[in-house]
């Protein structure tokens, strides 16, 4: 690997935005992966230096539950003091909850341009059109880029839940060769309408009417800015 570094850095690193750079907390050559690490900044600073560093502490879900904020604390305090003069974001992940999820979700957000325009304009469109709800999801992926919500709601991995299952809806139309364009839940408390809204983006409308027509969402959502 070290070779490859040495021959390849100037074409690997070279245009780089982000570096997402991932550990695993129960590595048994932790110095080798630090050295690995401190090996890719320095071929972003000679080459990259504006581009955003990220590192995931994966496998958490592997330590003590009593431990985790601990060992996630001291993996995070040694990563900022050996990625300076560089700033990294550290995020602690497992595949087995929500924490991967989110912490793709944050990653992605920090590369959408104007992002504060955007959710200027998702708050106006909200309250225009009196929705409990509004999010914004990457097309492929379904990773949340934005949202606004106008009511507390008491589940914070609900972003995850809906993702999933449209991945999963989406999987069984392949295997029908449908493809997934539009979806609508309803029940006596609420209305959800998803629905493509731009070439690379979907939108999750929630209403607090559950008889608002679903031809009357996709016409506003059609009208943001």
């Amino acid at each position: 690997m070290e070779n490859y570094f040495a021959s390849q850095k100037d074409t690997i690193f070279r245009n780089v935005e982000v570096l997402i750079y991932v550990f695993d907390v129960e590595s048994r050559e932790l110095e080798k992966d630090l050295h690995y690490y401190q090996s890719c900044l320095e071929a972003i600073l000679q080459n990259s230096a504006g581009a955003k560093i990220f590192c995931l502490i994966h496998k958490m879900d592997l330590v003590p539950e009593e431990e985790r904020d601990r060992i996630f604390q001291l993996r995070q305090e040694d990563l900022s003091r050996l990625s300076k003069p560089l700033e990294c974001i550290c995020f602690r992940t497992s595949i087995w909850d929500e924490t991967l999820y989110k912490a793709w979700s944050s990653i992605v957000y920090t590369l959408i341009p104007n992002v504060r325009q955007l959710e200027a304009n998702l708050q106006q469109f909200t309250d225009i059109i009196d929705a409990n709800e509004v999010l914004l999801f990457e097309r492929a992926t379904f990773l949340i880029i934005s949202h606004c919500q106008r009511q507390e709601h008491h589940d914070a991995h609900r972003f995850e839940k809906v993702s999933n299952i449209i991945k999963q809806f989406k999987l069984s139309c392949s295997k029908l060769a449908a493809q997934f364009h539009s979806m609508q839940v309803r029940n006596g408390r609420f209305a959800a309408f998803i629905d493509l809204f731009t070439p690379n983006t979907y939108i999750m409308v929630v209403m607090a009417d559950p008889s608002m027509p679903s031809a009357a969402t996709p016409a506003c959502h059609r009208q943001l800015p």
